[in-house]
């Protein structure tokens, strides 16, 4: 798509979201239990036979006015209190009051929690991949995260949102809400904004009285407050288009108006469209399941990749089979912007110079046995620095190598 002028758009979705405060639950649950695996020093997996190895954690949350239901398989020695620690994340999100229909200290919490079929642990316990399919990673010179900049501004709004209600800096907003944000593309590179996208629950207070839509100066304020300090001036036009609560009101939101489940973001959580996805959810999920672990891997090798030069733009396809340590497959896509051939940016990864993709060798790369994972549950999990995948510290390790090849 570089030679082409197209528009792009990609949404994200605040912490107070249903899916998301559905997916902040399972990865609330899978830190708890890694942090008693840490702990009691237990490693990801058997270091040899009749040795104890860490917890296997693949748990989902369904959210519903008044419910919270956790499902899935948990092998651990760990107890959690899952009803004080759902209603824990619940609060933090910012769902403390009973109007909303979804109140942290009155939820009915149901467990329905099992363990992991032993059938799938004879292979994984090993050091296999905990599933097979496949995992995808990108990275972009769009943006200094190196990310594609309609999904990173829209990330950019919601948490905005988020803070200023958090704040108090907006006090009739309510936790729900979702940005969007569209880019018009010339000749593949972002020129200007088409369309910017707002839509924040608000209580009754900040709404019309005579007409029950959000009043005029709310709008305004959510104006002020959230889209002026993260869309950049330059990429705005007269033709640009801002919306802020486009039917006019959204005082019922959360789980009162919209059933909630882990892993039904999956666009949100990576690249907003831009990139393609192997399909595998990431959140509840422990790093045995390359689901995960192999697609922050990809991301990890992307960006490095964009950010030794070599390309500016770039994909990574990983394949594997359950209960295999080796990836089937590694292919690399650069668009065209590589110094060097794919094929020899393939040979770089497969190489095992840099990279180990085993599922083992990832999370020992990456430090992935440790409890990070609900931040990474809401506003995308690349893109933000907090994370060890998104290091460039393999950058110039590439760029020496591609040298030598492009020699």
């Amino acid at each position: 798509m570089k030679d082409k002028t197209y528009t792009f758009t990609s949404e994200s979705v605040t912490e107070g979201h249903p899916d998301k405060v559905s997916d902040q639950i399972s990865d609330g649950i899978l830190d708890e239990i890694l942090k008693y695996d840490a702990e009691e020093g237990l490693p990801p997996y058997r270091l040899s036979e009749g040795e104890p190895r860490g917890s296997r954690v693949a748990c989902e949350t369904f959210v519903s006015t008044g419910l919270v239901l956790v499902g899935g398989e948990i092998t651990t020695r760990a107890y959690i209190d899952m009803k004080q620690l759902v209603r824990d994340i619940v609060r933090d999100i910012g769902y403390t009051d009973p109007s909303l229909g979804f109140e942290h200290k009155s939820l009915c919490v149901l467990n329905g929690i099992n363990e992991q079929s032993p059938d799938i642990a004879m292979g994984v316990d090993t050091g296999g991949a905990g599933d097979q399919g496949l995992m995808i990673g990108y990275a972009c010179e769009e943006t200094p995260e190196l990310m594609p900049i309609p999904i990173a501004l829209a990330h950019k709004l919601s948490l905005q949102l988020a803070r200023v209600r958090k704040s108090g800096t907006l006090g009739f907003l309510k936790p729900d809400g979702k940005s969007q944000v569209t880019v018009n593309y010339v000749d593949g590179k972002p020129s200007s904004l088409a369309a910017v996208v707002v839509a924040a629950q608000h209580d009754e207070s900040a709404t019309d009285s005579e007409t029950g839509s959000i009043s005029d100066d709310a709008r305004e304020a959510i104006i002020k407050e959230t889209v002026n300090p993260v869309i950049p001036e330059e990429l705005i036009t007269p033709d640009t288009r801002f919306y802020v609560n486009p039917t006019g009101r959204f005082v019922v939101g959360g789980p009162q108006s919209d059933t909630g489940m882990t892993g039904r973001k999956i666009i949100v959580d990576t690249y907003g469209g831009m990139a393609g996805h192997g399909g595998g959810a990431f959140s509840g999920k422990d790093p045995t399941k390359v689901d995960r672990s192999a697609t922050y891997a990809a991301r990890h090798i992307a960006k490095n990749i964009v950010a030794s030069g070599v390309a500016s733009r770039c994909t990574i396809h990983i394949s594997y089979a359950i209960g295999v340590r080796e990836p089937l497959n590694v292919m690399v896509h650069t668009d065209g912007t590589s110094e060097i051939p794919d094929t020899e940016l393939e040979k770089i990864i497969i190489s095992g110079e840099i990279f180990d993709l085993t599922p083992s060798g990832i999370i020992g790369m990456l430090d992935l046995w440790r409890p990070i994972y609900r931040d990474t549950a809401a506003y995308g999990h690349f893109g933000r620095d907090i994370f060890p995948w998104e290091k460039t510290d393999k950058a110039s390790l590439i760029r020496d190598m591609a040298g030598k090849l492009g020699a």
